[in-house]
């Protein structure tokens, strides 16, 4: 019995050294795994700004501890290879490959990597603050979180709830489920590459550790908190789009509502209600004012620009621009180079 058990024994140090030898995916960081941390990462999500303190990986030998301690930022603590356990709140937890803790500031914890093993950390050191401006746009104003201006007022709940929820974790281990770690390894294949977009890449790869973490936990809004669409009015966007750039060709209602994936006489009649008339109506308005362009823009014959602005024929043309604007397509652009077109 007692040789049974040495054998059983040998066997789990030498799975465990075998396991020890497996190539870390996140070796390549090696020699240069502090790199990162000499870029002072800093960057707005929502009404909060974020700063990178360190962003690094690391081995542990076999035994090794790191005594109890705490910081002033949040520490991820993510375990890609190996196993330990960590003391926090007087609690031994066990952690093994795969999983993650987080410790928030001022939380004082203890360290100790396997006997055998030993283990990777990858770590992620942050801070962030409460902001109280929203970022000048282009234009000087600023943005209105209340009028939800390019999908502000959604970022500002999203990154409230994120870090309402990093603040109330549990202080204990968990799975990394949905891959936080994978994103250690995109921030740092962006800095190394020096790829374009590099800091945008970091950026996002550090918000999807935060988001990842907190779904690990079971963390999660209750809703989708995304702003919902006027489907009508978001068709007949479409529609216009379409037509807009492909007024020039014949188009028919059947091809447009297909392309939207409604039926003609649903778009028909969305068109209606949405006060643009018929939908022949909407394509002929845009062939108008195309040839109206034209017509002041150039010497080209009429039958030429009826023709290059998707009208069957200058006669047609002529037909559609005198009931239309009272008068014809010749006598309007004469008027206009006069200066006797009223704006």
């Amino acid at each position: 019995m007692a040789i049974h058990k040495a054998r059983r024994r040998e066997e789990t140090v030498a799975s465990s050294a075998r396991r020890s030898e497996k190539p870390s995916p996140y070796a390549f960081m090696n020699g240069r795994h502090n790199e990162l941390e000499r870029r002072d990462i800093r960057f707005r999500w929502g009404d909060y700004g974020f700063r990178v303190l360190r962003f690094h990986w690391t081995t542990f030998a076999p035994s090794k501890t790191v005594p109890f301690h705490k910081h002033a930022e949040f520490e991820f603590h993510f375990i890609p290879r190996g196993k330990g356990l960590v003391i926090m709140d007087d609690i031994r937890h066990p952690f093994h490959e795969g999983m993650f803790y987080l410790t928030g500031p001022e939380v004082e914890h203890y360290q100790e990597a396997d006997a055998v093993e030993g283990m990777d950390e990858l770590c992620l050191h942050l801070d962030f603050v409460k902001l109280n401006e929203h970022p000048p746009h282009e234009a000087g104003a600023q943005y209105s979180a209340v009028s939800g201006e390019w999908g502000m007022e959604s970022e500002v709940e999203e990154a409230e709830e994120c870090v309402r929820l990093l603040r109330s974790l549990p202080r204990k281990p968990a799975v990394d489920q949905f891959g936080a770690m994978d994103c250690f390894m995109t921030a740092f294949r962006a800095w190394s590459g020096n790829e374009t977009g590099m800091y945008t890449t970091i950026k996002q790869a550090v918000i999807q550790i935060l988001l990842r973490s907190v779904r690990a936990y079971g963390g999660g809004q209750a809703e989708p908190n995304l702003p919902t669409r006027d489907m009508n009015a978001y068709r007949v966007q479409l529609a216009c789009q379409f037509i807009q750039a492909n007024y020039k060709r014949p188009i028919t209602l059947e091809e447009v509502a297909e392309k939207i994936r409604i039926s003609g006489r649903q778009l028909q009649r969305i068109f209606r209600e949405q006060g643009m008339g018929s939908f022949s109506e909407y394509i002929e308005a845009v062939r108008l004012e195309r040839v109206c362009g034209q017509l002041l823009e150039s010497d080209e014959p009429i039958e030429r620009i009826a023709l290059e602005q998707g009208f069957a024929s200058g006669n047609y043309l002529y037909y559609v621009f005198r009931k239309r604007f009272g008068t014809t397509p010749g006598a309007y652009r004469d008027k206009a180079r006069s200066g006797a077109l009223k704006p």
